[in-house]
């Protein structure tokens, strides 16, 4: 975690630029001078100039020499008694963050093989359908973010609470309920019949029951609600945590507001009035541009998110999330799985390629990709809209004589030009509506092609399973034959230009715009998409086909 942390801190600039130097003392590899501290390094890395070679700084105290442990790490880049308040503050909670992070990969170690012996009495050799994709979540949450170096940190949460909750540990628990007065309350689509009746959960027949994840029932106040003693709905852990799959409900999930920050300090994981409203927008929108769509017709799946209630507070909403019928004998593997360890040790692609490609993981690698490429360029060139459709929301859906079909989900924070568009949607958060294509590149680039396409070739090639170079070129080519099958539309040049052969490409400052630094400092109006460096364009590989 110690290399991640200073791989984050150098890709981001937090530290500057620093100088290349040779510490002869220690080895005769290069290392970099940040300010007197010196960190080892070598040339490259995902969305990098830098990477860091091993774990650990060195400094000059009484002669030269290296710290490896993380709280001595930590205190070396620690802000001065003078320097700017914030940044001391935002320091200390990062440091913080990376302890508790450290804390949990260790319980994680630690509870992993009870975890998947639970995994495999639950879901068996070949886990299917829905209810088998969360086998794959939990797998996934096993995994380092790729690019976030403290993603396992639930701020606050921690030890036995992520025990209870964690989707790495797989647990199950029952849901609580409040009670909100019916005139506070506002709801949209239909509920499921088996949804509790106040009667039920013994509150008043004026109050409408509003799901409650545990850790918010007991940690937060929920002015004018009433909380109820009965417990109901069995629920276990999808790998976003506030979002939970019903045990006897197979096909549904709800979303659910939790009292904690993740991948960052001020990225809390409450549900903001008006987001449900929006993601349900853009799932029409979407369902409306695939109609128009035959070539993707089967093989671009939806989540039905088009019942969900909120009552004017970050932790009292929830969201009902359907995924489509028809799925049972389908493996569905959210993106986020694919270099997770699987109970055999490798990673979960090549379980999938033996069972669906023959065992030709690349296979499997080109056809994801292939509709990958072509789903997110159509949508940005044809349409102007830009999902952020990462790799937790993007999942393969894989059946024997069936070609490979993508599912998604929470399309909430996508970004929509409505010069291609041809209409403004009618959404809630007007920081989804851009004018031009330059934040739709942003998202497809740091989303789409850094999160779900580039992650995957420099971890693949992390495994050994291929070269890096190979795998490359196989990202880049699929892209550039799904640009081809729209160089008619305006911003293809555009997309060819600023991604493709561009130098160098966007990169998110996320512990940055997170934690390290105040919205008054950076100026982030969303701190999901702060673009404060930029980094070697990986794409630019010579294609070995």
């Amino acid at each position: 975690m110690i290399r991640r942390v200073l791989d984050a801190l150098l890709r981001e600039g937090y530290l500057g630029s620093g100088v290349p130097v040779r510490l002869p003392e220690l080895d005769d590899e290069q290392w970099l001078d940040v300010g007197g501290r010196y960190l080892p390094v070598e040339p490259g890395g995902f969305l990098a100039d830098w990477m860091v070679r091993r774990p650990g700084v060195a400094v000059r105290s009484g002669g030269l020499r290296l710290l490896d442990g993380l709280d001595d790490v930590l205190a070396v880049f620690t802000p001065p008694n003078d320097a700017d308040p914030d940044e001391r503050i935002g320091y200390a909670v990062f440091a913080d963050e990376c302890r508790e992070a450290a804390q949990a990969i260790e319980l994680g170690e630690r509870h992993r093989p009870a975890v998947l012996a639970r995994l495999d009495a639950r879901y068996g050799p070949a886990p299917s359908g829905i209810p088998g994709s969360l086998f794959y979540e939990s797998l996934a949450a096993h995994l380092d973010h790729p690019v976030y170096p403290t993603a396992r940190c639930r701020h606050g949460i921690a030890g036995d609470e992520l025990l209870r909750y964690a989707p790495e540990f797989a647990p199950e628990f029952e849901l609580r309920w409040a009670g909100v007065p019916a005139q506070v309350a506002v709801r949209h689509g239909h509920l499921p019949a088996w949804w509790p009746t106040p009667a039920l959960l013994g509150l008043p027949a004026r109050f409408v029951p509003f799901p409650v994840h545990p850790l918010t029932w007991q940690a937060v106040e929920l002015p004018g609600a009433v909380l109820a003693d009965a417990t109901m709905l069995r629920a276990t852990p999808t790998l976003s945590m506030r979002t939970v799959a019903l045990v006897d409900h197979p096909g549904v999930h709800v979303k659910l507001p939790l009292p904690t920050s993740m991948l960052g300090a001020r990225n809390r994981r409450s549900i903001q009035p008006g987001t449900l409203a929006d993601g349900e927008v853009v799932q029409r929108l979407l369902g409306r541009v695939l109609r128009g769509e035959p070539s993707f017709a089967g093989r671009i799946l939806l989540a039905d998110e088009t019942t969900w209630g909120q009552a004017g507070h970050e932790h009292l909403g929830y969201l009902v999330r359907r995924f489509p019928s028809g799925l049972e004998g389908a493996r569905v593997v959210t993106v986020a799985a694919l270099l997770a360890g699987a109970p055999d040790r490798r990673p979960v692609i090549a379980g999938l390629a033996d069972d669906f490609f023959g065992g030709d993981l690349l296979a499997l690698l080109g056809d994801y990709l292939r509709l990958l490429f072509r789903l997110h360029v159509t949508l940005w060139l044809r349409y102007g809209i830009a999902l952020e459709s990462h790799q937790q929301n993007t999942s393969l859906v894989l059946e024997r004589g069936q070609p490979i079909r993508l599912l998604f989900k929470d399309n909430d924070g996508a970004r929509i030009d409505p010069a291609l568009l041809g209409h403004v949607p009618p959404v809630v958060d007007r920081r989804m509506i851009v004018d031009g294509p330059g934040e739709l590149c942003d998202v497809f680039t740091t989303i789409t092609v850094h999160l779900c396409a580039g992650a995957l070739a420099f971890g693949l090639a992390e495994q050994d399973v291929a070269p890096l170079g190979e795998l490359l070129a196989l990202v880049r080519r699929r892209m550039s034959e799904a640009v081809d099958e729209l160089a008619a539309e305006p911003d293809a040049p555009l997309l060819r230009e600023r991604v493709l052969e561009a130098e160098r490409l966007p990169v998110k400052s996320m512990i940055i715009a997170g934690t390290l630094r105040s919205k008054a400092r950076t100026g982030a109006t969303d701190i999901n998409k702060y673009y404060g460096t930029t980094a070697p364009n990986y794409l630019q590989v010579e294609d070995l086909s």
